[in-house]
């Protein structure tokens, strides 16, 4: 049976799993890596006990598939931070597809291969698969609640500018008062002066 410290030094399980068919998958190699079985091994269990695996436990990639995959993997591994069986499933043969687990197909995987490692690592799989899960559910409720702030941010604004608009009149500077004209004005009412005849 392997030690604690073994199992604390697992790699980050969470990295091998990829979206493949609108599902979480982990490839083969990267399975049996975790396991520590060869990925021929695990292939032979998975097809000798394919009554186990059905489509949403385990299938093989299509070579579209595949390709966008690998593009997908390359992309990640690009600063070198993420380090997969990659490097072993990228030189396999193009006729030889690739086999890929599901979260329940791992499982089983774990349990048809029945070593203590693949038993002992299968716990690490399946938490990396729910942690993944988790995270994408608070995504979803992060974006939902965004969308509720943005709604009431559109109605706060349309309210905002009416407010603007009506204190707009009040908010602008007083009307400046005539300044005095200069020089001397006499206001007084306008008189009609005559010159009277005489007589």
């Amino acid at each position: 049976m392997m030690s604690k410290t073994e199992l604390m030094f697992a790699p980050d399980v969470v990295r091998l799993i990829h979206s493949v068919r609108n599902q979480r998958i982990i490839l083969d190699a990267d399975l049996a890596g975790l396991y520590g079985v060869p990925t021929k091994r695990l292939n032979e269990q998975y097809r000798r006990n394919l009554d186990r695996f059905p489509a949403d436990f385990a299938f093989q990639l299509t070579p579209d598939e595949w390709a966008a995959l690998r593009s997908q993997i390359r992309a990640l591994n690009i600063d070198g931070s993420m380090r997969s069986q990659f490097a072993t499933a990228s030189k396999r043969n193009i006729r030889h597809l690739p086999v890929v687990f599901t979260e329940h197909g791992a499982l089983m995987a774990a349990n048809t291969l029945n070593s203590p490692r693949a038993v002992a690592m299968s716990v690490y799989v399946i938490r990396a698969f729910v942690k993944m899960r988790e995270d994408v559910a608070a995504n979803a409720a992060i974006l939902r609640r965004l969308a509720e702030i943005d709604k009431t941010l559109l109605v706060h604004d349309v309210t905002l500018r009416e407010i603007l608009q009506k204190l707009r009149p009040l908010l602008e500077p007083p009307p400046q008062p005539p300044k005095p004209e200069i020089g001397f004005h006499v206001k007084e009412d306008a008189v009609c002066y005559r010159a009277r005849k005489k007589n």
